[in-house]
């Protein structure tokens, strides 16, 4: 059977269509809302989940965190339904770039995490699955949802390796090089010994 190549011109629709759903900037959006102020004038000044945590609403960070999570996911998962495998990473990468470096907001958004996680599980469940854990367990063991981001990241390409799905190291190994590079200045602040550390604060 001759192998199907996917048209250019749906490729591009794809990119572009998931990088304008990965640019939502939901915790600015729900933040907003909510009444909990500018996110880029709060903590980190980060958009992500774990900035709007520190506004004190649980439930607006639950928001965000699936949302931004939901862009990777969705546009993975609109893309594999309609056009193929090679469209869907596409897609989770376009849609990661879009929350990164949003158009709406001068290109300045978030740290990818939880997109990241997204893309990843609807990629395969058990590699996001896996990817979540690391996370939760090095969050757990040192309280620092930077460091556990990193961490997930870095060892995402030799889980998918281990767990016999080599077609995904490659954008894996991509998404992790930009989280890294998105968390520069929070690798400089745990090897200071000042990043800050996760804390609730009562909603």
């Amino acid at each position: 059977m001759p192998e199907i190549i996917t048209a250019p011109y749906l490729l591009i629709f794809v990119a572009v269509a998931s990088y304008l759903l990965g640019s939502i900037p939901f915790g600015l959006v729900i933040a907003k809302a909510m009444g909990l102020g500018d996110l880029r004038q709060i903590g980190s000044g980060n958009i992500g989940a774990t900035n709007v945590l520190r506004t004190g609403s649980k439930s607006a960070a639950l928001a965000t965190l699936l949302l931004d999570a939901g862009k990777g996911g969705i546009a993975v998962l609109l893309a594999r339904f309609f056009v193929g495998e090679d469209a869907a990473q596409l897609a989770g990468l376009a849609a990661f770039i879009g929350h990164i470096f949003p158009v709406w907001l001068n290109f300045n958004g978030g740290k990818g995490v939880a997109t990241y996680l997204g893309t990843l599980l609807v990629l395969s469940f058990f590699a996001g699955l896996a990817a979540c854990l690391t996370w939760l367990a090095f969050a757990l063991a040192f309280r620092i949802s930077s460091l556990a981001a990193l961490a997930a990241a870095a060892l995402m390409p030799l889980w998918l390796h281990f767990m016999g799905l080599p077609s995904y190291v490659m954008l894996a190994a991509l998404l992790g090089v930009l989280i890294w590079m998105r968390h520069a200045g929070n690798i400089r602040r745990i090897l200071n010994g000042t990043e800050k550390k996760i804390q609730l604060k009562k909603s």
